[in-house]
């Protein structure tokens, strides 16, 4: 995503001045959003804000891309890339040849059954 626009918002002002009213701050940009962005976030999630729903959320998620793009600004180049923090192990038991369930005992739950088979409506007119 270029600093010039934002995701789905042609006219974002992506790095203007930072002006936090929190304690603790560590980002000098922000990715603040507008009532409208809200809006238009509210309208594609089928959502009908209030005004001041409106209000407390562009504050909320304008918080939450600032704590995000300060996330960016971490070095990694010095930790491999992983899908996983947990090891790497299979969760499955191991692969043993048992024999099968006999079908009579399976079809035995059927609501219906036909020649060794489970009988179900027919979904498609012919």
């Amino acid at each position: 995503v270029g600093r010039e626009s934002g995701i789905g918002f042609p006219n974002r002002s992506v790095g203007a001045r930072h002006t936090c009213k929190h304690s603790l701050c560590y980002n000098s940009l922000t990715m603040a959003l507008t009532v409208e962005e809200v809006r238009h976030i509210a309208r594609l999630a089928r959502l009908q804000l209030t005004t001041e729903e409106e209000r407390l959320y562009t504050e909320q998620l304008s918080d939450i891309l600032d704590y995000a793009s300060r996330l960016g600004e971490v070095d990694t180049s010095d930790i491999p890339p992983t899908a996983s923090v947990l090891p790497l192990r299979a969760p499955l038991r191991p692969d043993v040849v048992r024999p099968c369930t006999p079908r009579d005992r399976i079809l035995r739950n059927a609501p219906s059954d036909q020649e060794g088979m489970f009988r179900v409506p027919p979904i498609l007119d012919t």
